[in-house]
């Protein structure tokens, strides 16, 4: 057995509480704002369920013996790290690496978390199984989990304790003998729309005292009292595939959520009232860095669109002979192929964590900063290289059901290599990947899903290996003395 497309779609179909534009949504399935994107995950799972993909996508679970994705999988060798990558791939490709928040995302944070499950056990033995048995579940399941991990905050130089609501952020309101209680919000709820379940907690340091913000849960979308804020809907606004060719069916979307006094059970809390706990969940398991090698694939494949994207607006406009042209593709060729080895390079340097292998904590940290800044150079380079063509397009694909109109686009999108259409095609897909408001979305999500650069910078201070760097200019140091007189 394994999950298909049908399956997912059916699974959403839960009745979750879903605002927008003023209005109650009890099922997003269908409803214009999010039904292509709920059918691209569906693609998805469909993708992995064809025969001749089933060795490169999944592998059987231990414990119920289905085929599920492998991203589940704990590697437990560099090989079984390699073939993880090579399904992670696979996948972004079918999204050409604009779903950021992708089943395989928030799995491999869980899968961190399991690895890790010492620590849980040294605070709680029933907390930890709790870890273990609602791990076991969604694999099996082959469940789509998202999270929501950062804090709303109405005042950002106080902590979350010293908000003048002290349920703004969310927070454990209730304890008794079935569960806890949960109430406020939490941010940001990348598909959340799109997934099956949720899993709660947070990415930031708590203080002591805050320990009712301390907590780790996971649950259905569709819980009692859980209401789903999104965003504005870009896939809604979408005119058609034509006209917003990523648009119309990868906004994945990013919400608000706000838990109404929710109920979870004990057998889905995982960290209670512990900020000890929420810290080294993230920060002394691999959870972070395991996510983020995730994170690093996805953009691996983004980087190869948005790079093959450059070439193709230098050769439509006829300017790819230019020196200055091909030395600027050179250099963001250098440096989407440098994201690529330093993926490999992270699986060539990984390290035994317990039973298991992991990437290279130094070069993932590496690479965030470098990635953090190379997209927005990307996106700069785009524009560049297009110049007015991305907003001289027609307005829609109607105008070539226009015969007069159609005359006018033939004659005035030329290009010395595409007839008319290609080249409105072209500029389309540019204009929604850097400049439409999905592609700004775009570029923000890139820049700062990982936190600011002072965190990813601060990350890679601390993961790098100072002593060997260190060492050798004291080695060549300690070789000589002051001259003798």
């Amino acid at each position: 057995m394994i999950r298909t497309g049908r399956d997912y779609i059916e699974s959403i179909r839960d009745g979750r509480t879903v605002y927008l534009d003023g209005q109650v949504i009890t099922d997003g399935v269908d409803h214009p704002a999010f039904r292509n994107a709920v059918r691209t995950v569906a693609r998805l799972y469909d993708f992995q369920a064809e025969p001749e993909n089933l060795e490169l996508m999944t592998f059987e679970s231990p414990t119920s013996r289905n085929r599920v994705s492998r991203y589940w999988q704990l590697p437990g060798s560099y090989g079984e790290l390699v073939r993880r990558r090579e399904a992670i791939t696979a996948w972004a490709e079918l999204t050409y690496g604009f779903l950021g928040r992708s089943p395989d995302h928030v799995g491999s944070c869980l899968g961190g978390m399991v690895m890790g499950i010492d620590l849980f056990r040294s605070r709680s033995e029933e907390r930890a199984k709790a870890l273990l048995d609602y791990y076991a579940y969604a694999r099996d399941r082959d469940l789509f989990l998202t999270y929501v991990i950062a804090n709303p905050r109405a005042d950002h130089s106080k902590s979350v304790s010293q908000q003048e609501d002290e349920f703004l952020v969310a927070a454990i309101c209730d304890e008794d003998s079935q569960g806890i209680t949960i109430k406020g919000a939490k941010m940001l709820g990348t598909s959340a729309i799109l997934a099956d379940e949720l899993l709660v907690t947070t990415g930031s340091p708590l203080r002591p005292g805050e320990e009712k913000y301390a907590f780790s849960v996971a649950i259905p979308l569709a819980s009692k009292g859980l209401k789903i804020l999104p965003r504005k809907s870009y896939e809604a606004t979408a005119v058609s595939q034509f006209d917003n060719p990523l648009s119309s069916h990868l906004d994945e979307n990013d919400a608000v959520i706000y838990f109404d006094e929710v109920k979870v059970p004990w057998e889905r809390v995982f960290v209670c009232r512990d900020t000890e706990l929420c810290r080294a969940q993230f920060q002394d398991a691999p959870t972070h860095m395991y996510q983020n090698y995730q994170a690093q694939i996805r953009l691996m494949v983004k980087l190869r669109f948005l790079l093959g994207l450059a070439r193709k607006i230098a050769e439509v406009s006829g300017i790819i002979s230019i020196p200055d042209v091909a030395g600027k593709l050179g250099l963001l060729a250098a440096n989407t192929a440098m994201v690529e080895g330093m993926v490999k390079g992270m699986e060539a340097g990984g390290q035994w964590y317990g039973l298991y292998f992991v990437p290279d904590r130094r070069l993932l940290y590496a690479t965030q900063v470098l990635t953090q800044q190379f997209y927005p150079e990307m996106v700069h380079a785009i524009r560049d290289l297009s110049g007015a063509n991305m907003i001289m397009m027609p307005p829609s694909v109607a105008d070539f059901g226009n015969p007069e109109t159609a005359s006018y686009i033939d004659k005035t999108q030329r290009s010395p290599v595409v007839d008319s259409t290609e080249k409105v095609k072209l500029f389309k897909l540019a204009w929604d990947a850097v400049g439409s408001e999905f592609g700004s979305r775009q570029a923000q999500y890139e820049m700062f899903y990982a936190g600011g650069a002072y965190v990813t910078h601060g990350r890679s201070f601390q993961n790098y290996d100072w002593q060997t760097a260190t060492g050798m200019v004291d080695n060549l140091l300690a070789s000589y003395e002051l001259p003798e007189s």
